[in-house]
């Protein structure tokens, strides 16, 4: 695939297409059931951001053989295995390797029709954005291993849950409703990812910083340290083309280029069809869903509203 997608699409015959990716990381929280979890679900979401339905799924894994307890690695592949069933495909099997540092995701394998795909470059002038998932995993991520968030607050289980959503549904959604574009937000961080749909798309895409949703305590863990060095690479990557507003807060747009580790796909959905992809979004279960922005005509740029 062109246009800085994760994943590959491989015509098998005129109807059907199969499309690959894979993803792997280190532990991002320590129950390793939850981690097996997050980090299928981070793989996944290559397929759902492309309207692909997964069917099939590799083990990656990375574990030492001595040191620590074997019943680490069992969660962790259950913790993956119960989320690719939820997925409503099954793991084949897989590979691991002796590792000192514990990592684990997956090769995922989905099919879609070769004409109805959908990429990150068919955005169009007058199309609205929408998000579907809050921003704030990355910087949640970095308190957390600092010891500043407690498992015990509801902004931990926030945390957990956004992470743990698949994009199946919102993904779905989309295919039902003819969207344009499409990504997932992952290392890149929302004005990453948007920057890379608007220069696939030749068009300006324009965002309402308000309209952004956020996972609690974003901003308060941000305002003392909290981001993730990769956000600041994200951010010198994008800042020659990406505009904000004088008004808009400063900590609000470190959030948009805050790496997200299974995120929400940014989806572009011509005007006349944004009601019913939001009431679907809606009937779904998609409910943290927000449109934040639109799609206008000019060079390949992003403009941030207050």
């Amino acid at each position: 695939m062109e246009h800085g997608s994760d994943a590959a699409v491989f015509r098998l015959r005129e109807d059907l297409a199969l499309v690959v990716s894979a993803d792997f990381f280190t532990p991002i929280v320590d129950d390793p059931y939850i981690f097996g979890q997050i980090a299928a679900a981070n793989a996944l979401s290559d397929l759902y951001a492309l309207g692909a339905r997964p069917f099939l799924a590799l083990n990656l894994v990375g574990f030492p053989k001595k040191g620590l307890d074997s019943q680490i690695l069992v969660q962790i592949l259950q913790g993956g295995a119960d989320k690719v069933a939820e997925a409503g495909a099954v793991i084949g099997g897989g590979h691991s390797v002796d590792d000192p540092e514990i990592k684990y995701g997956l090769c995922v394998l989905g099919t879609v029709a070769p004409q109805a795909f959908v990429t990150n470059a068919g955005a169009r002038p007058g199309d609205r954005l929408f998000l579907t998932k809050p921003l704030g995993t990355g910087i949640l991520s970095t308190a957390l291993k600092g010891g500043f968030l407690s498992p015990e607050d509801p902004a931990y289980q926030r945390f957990l849950e956004t992470m743990l959503a698949l994009n199946k549904e919102a993904s779905e959604a989309m295919m039902e409703t003819g969207a344009h574009a499409a990504t997932d937000i992952t290392g890149f961080g929302l004005l990453g990812h948007a920057l890379e749909m608007a220069e696939a798309s030749q068009v300006k895409l324009v965002i309402e910083a308000s309209e952004v949703p956020l996972l609690p305590k974003t901003l308060e863990f941000l305002a003392l340290g909290m981001a993730p060095e990769g956000d600041l690479a994200n951010q010198r990557f994008c800042e020659t083309k990406v505009k904000v507003e004088k008004e808009v807060d400063p900590l609000r747009v470190t959030v948009f280029y805050d790496a997200q580790t299974s995120g929400g796909l940014l989806i572009a959905v011509a005007p006349e069809k944004a009601e019913t992809f939001y009431q679907r979004l809606l009937e779904r279960g998609v409910v943290e869903a927000k449109v934040i922005g639109w799609v206008e005509e000019g060079p390949p740029s992003i403009q941030v509203l207050p």
